[in-house]
């Protein structure tokens, strides 16, 4: 569910950058043509004659459009391997490396395509700012370098204090932002059981994301589920989660949303009274701020979103690619699984 004070305007654009952008940050589904030439310049295809080839023959890289002395061409593929690596069919080469009018502001162009031969070459590109350690892609600023993920893994190791299952250790550390009332957390919720089996040295965290201006009911769940995981713990906290979504359709008005939420809490274990009394306090509503917050700082545009390691994907995308990418994280930051 994309947030609409980002994009709610912008519907169609948004695909574009779930798709064409996501190939750089989180890039956990394969690019669609169709979608990504929208976004940047078409590299150039073959003859309509010409036979398709088992792999992708990208134009020899001019000197010429290597002007500006940084990011190097090393940094920009060790960025590019961390990034796409865990995708044994994509290939890619650096196609320029360019000054811009602004001082210390370099544009990258990168050919990208797959060694089976069923997309077209396409051309990605994207800003290189002076820090180092951030790029503008479409719309987008991004972690960059050769290791992209290493801040804001620290940065959730320091402040994702939701409710866990799993490892208490932090090696491997699974956080999903997700919203009560969004269709699409639902979903995602299947893959985050069978993450939970197949990586059982992993730590799973839930924060809170609620996105009030479409899902009015989300904060009020979120709240409950605060103090569900005060009163009960993670076990009752995940056990009431499971009970939100499954009756989500209830949280669609204010009644609903309260009879849905009390059984909720009951299946938990707990009392709804005293889960409701603690929801209603100010300081339930700010931890529910924070966690916001911190789904904001992140840079989080829609729900469900999964950082693994810091690395971010979207929740519901197709386990098998969810999983090649955790296991292609652990590989890179070398823990155990």
């Amino acid at each position: 569910m994309i947030r609409p004070s980002i994009r709610l305007a912008c519907a169609r654009l948004c695909r574009v950058a779930t798709v064409a952008v996501s190939s750089l940050a989180a890039l956990s589904l394969p690019i669609s043509p169709a979608v990504a030439q929208e976004q940047v310049p078409p590299a150039p295809t073959l003859e309509p004659s010409a036979p398709v080839p088992a792999a992708p023959v990208f134009p020899k890289p001019e000197p010429a459009n290597f002007t500006a002395p940084l990011p190097t061409k090393e940094t920009v593929n060790a960025f590019l391997e961390a990034s796409w690596g865990y995708d044994e069919t994509r290939v890619w080469q650096v196609q320029a490396i360019m000054k811009t009018p602004v001082e210390g502001i370099s544009k990258v162009v990168v050919f990208l395509g797959d060694k089976t031969g069923k997309q077209k070459p396409q051309a990605l590109q994207f800003f290189a700012l002076p820090d180092g350690k951030h790029i503008i892609a479409g719309d987008e600023i991004l972690y960059f370098g050769e290791h992209p993920f290493a801040e804001s893994r620290e940065k959730l190791a320091k402040l994702a204090d939701g409710p866990y299952r799993g490892s208490a250790s932090k090696d491997l550390e699974m956080v999903e932002f997700a919203d009560f009332q969004c269709p699409h957390c639902k979903e995602a919720q299947a893959n985050m059981e069978k993450l939970a089996v197949d990586f059982p040295k992993a730590r799973i965290v839930f924060q809170n994301s609620p996105i009030p201006a479409i899902h009015p009911q989300a904060v009020n769940a979120a709240a409950y589920g605060v103090c569900v995981a005060k009163q009960g713990g993670s076990t009752a906290f995940f056990q009431y989660a499971s009970a939100v979504f499954d009756g989500q359709d209830g949280l669609n008005s204010a009644d609903g949303a309260t009879l849905t939420l009390n059984s909720a809490v009951t299946k938990a274990g707990l009392e709804p009274a005293k889960v409701a009394a603690c929801a209603a306090t100010p300081e339930t509503r700010a931890t529910v701020d924070a966690s916001a917050k911190l789904s904001a700082d992140l840079g989080v545009a829609s729900v469900p979103t999964l950082m693994i390691n810091g690395r971010q994907v979207p929740a519901n995308a197709p386990y098998d690619t969810l999983k090649k990418i955790v296991e292609y994280q652990v590989k890179l930051d070398g823990v155990g699984n």
